[in-house]
């Protein structure tokens, strides 16, 4: 009675408390009314889900396969280790190119993929002229394999071929091994489906110098501790997919030293190795993909455990895949990013979203670490406090915040990490992610960035196939 009484009490004596979720008329008549009301994003989860729902959540043993696999995914350390051409580390012959996303043919691949295609066969010699590389293609005279089928991530359309140079990034913690693509730097670039000379010049210039000079100042350097780094990007204001302007500076410091004293590296090469990657403030994310890829794998293949281990785009479908349902992927269409354009470019112009990045996001960082990096806005869209809004929205949906990648603008609270299947499906908040816009004709190259959002039916698509095994 003297419990009732004291819990009575305080409801008469302290200002109420409203939360609304999901009833927006109820919201806005009580701010009309000057009354606070804490607004929750949610919804009803989709028709057809219960059952999985409860199937899943009551599998004995959930819950403790997605503590495993998301302590996994939080401890891993991923080091970068040496940096080597990807015909000897993913053992690439000259028929076969790996590309963004989920499995995909020439047949279904957008402008951007088929221009990023199209100039791999020029680089490899396999064509000599884009008509040419374009009848090869479709005829089938390349093998076309994700980048994720080979521990590999790529930006954008992700085309990797046996003479690129890749990152190769180790993990400490659980043994796995991760690698990305040399950064091209901005403008006409492959990534972004150009194909001109120019962009086979640099890609050569990229295969013949950068990647061995760079390969010697890691070697010389030894393994980095590539989470650190990211630790210290993240409080100085990135968020590593579309700001790597801190994480870059922070790799060259660690780099440049070693560069410099490398003996089979020119002085005069060495400076001009330097000066491409300091003009380029993305260099860092394609190391940085790899690192978050060797995160998230470390999370795969833990039986009855919900977390994405995978986010990918091809620029025609966008897919995931799921600790607990092995290499299976869910795929759902493309959806157009919503963002700020570049010159004359509009809506109209661009392509689907497209790349591997969103790996960044599947292990806590990118659209999930928005808070940490305000000014992002300027380059995707919107103010600060969507930002803010955006990475506290996040955790509705993950297992856990990261503890090592803080945020200080939240009072160091760790970053949302591990997407929980069952949690988007239950809330209905989907993943943001933040991304460039690459333009829809082959050759256009960049032509925006924003945010965009998974199509729900591939979080749907999982929940029941876990269903079915759990």
């Amino acid at each position: 009675m003297n419990d009732q009484r004291h819990l009575l009490g305080g409801l008469l004596t302290r200002e109420p408390g409203v939360v609304a979720a999901g009833v927006e008329v109820l919201s806005e008549a009580l701010a009309e009314q000057a009354v606070p009301v804490e607004r929750v994003d949610w919804s009803p989860p989709p028709a057809g889900t219960g059952q999985s729902l409860a199937a899943v959540l009551g599998a004995p043993g959930h819950a403790d396969a997605n503590a495993r696999a998301v302590r996994r995914m939080l401890t891993a350390r991923p080091h970068l280790v040496d940096v080597l051409p990807a015909r000897e580390v993913l053992g690439l012959d000259a028929g076969t190119f790996l590309h963004a996303g989920p499995p995909l043919e020439w047949a279904d691949a957008s402008g951007p993929m088929r221009g990023a295609l199209i100039g791999a066969m020029l680089l490899e010699g396999l064509a000599d002229t884009p008509e040419a590389a374009e009848r090869e293609l479709e005829r089938g005279a390349a093998a076309l394999e994700p980048c994720h089928h080979h521990g590999a991530v790529g930006p954008m359309a992700g085309v990797v071929s046996p003479s690129m140079w890749m990152w190769v990034v180790e993990d400490a913690e659980h043994g796995g091994r991760s690698y990305c693509s040399l950064n091209e730097g901005l403008g006409k670039v492959l990534r972004y489906g150009a194909y001109g000379p120019e962009v086979i010049e640099r890609l050569r210039w990229m295969g013949g110098f950068l990647g061995p000079a760079l390969q010697a100042a890691v070697r010389r350097n030894g393994p980095l501790d590539l989470m650190s780094l990211i630790a210290q990007a993240v409080q100085m204001g990135d968020e590593l997919h579309n700001r790597n302007r801190a994480a870059t500076s922070l790799l060259l410091r660690e780099l440049a030293p070693a560069l410099a004293a490398a003996e089979d590296v020119p002085r005069e090469r060495a400076a001009e190795a330097l000066r491409f990657a300091a003009g380029n403030e993305h260099f860092f994310l394609n190391p940085g993909m790899a690192a978050a890829k060797a995160c998230a794998d470390a999370a795969r293949g833990v039986p009855g455990s919900s977390l994405v281990v995978a986010m990918a785009r091809n620029g025609t479908e966008f897919g995931i895949q799921v600790s607990g349902t092995g290499d299976r992927w869910f795929t759902g269409p493309a959806g157009v990013p919503d963002g700020l354009y570049l010159g004359g470019y509009g809506p109209g112009d661009a392509n689907p979203d497209i790349g591997d990045s969103a790996i960044t996001e599947t292990a806590g960082m990118g659209g999930f670490a928005l808070a940490a990096a305000p000014a992002i806005v300027r380059f995707v869209g919107g103010e600060v406090p969507d930002a803010v809004a955006a990475t506290q929205r996040m955790y509705e949906i993950t297992m856990a915040e990261h503890p090592v990648l803080q945020i200080p603008l939240l009072s160091f609270r760790g970053t949302p990490a591990g997407i929980d299947v069952t949690r988007v499906v239950r809330t209905g908040i989907l993943p943001v992610i933040d991304t460039g816009i690459a333009g829809r004709e082959a050759g256009t190259g960049q032509v925006g960035a924003g945010l965009v959002e998974p199509p729900a039916n591939v979080f749907a698509d999982a929940l029941h196939a876990l269903a079915e095994i759990a």
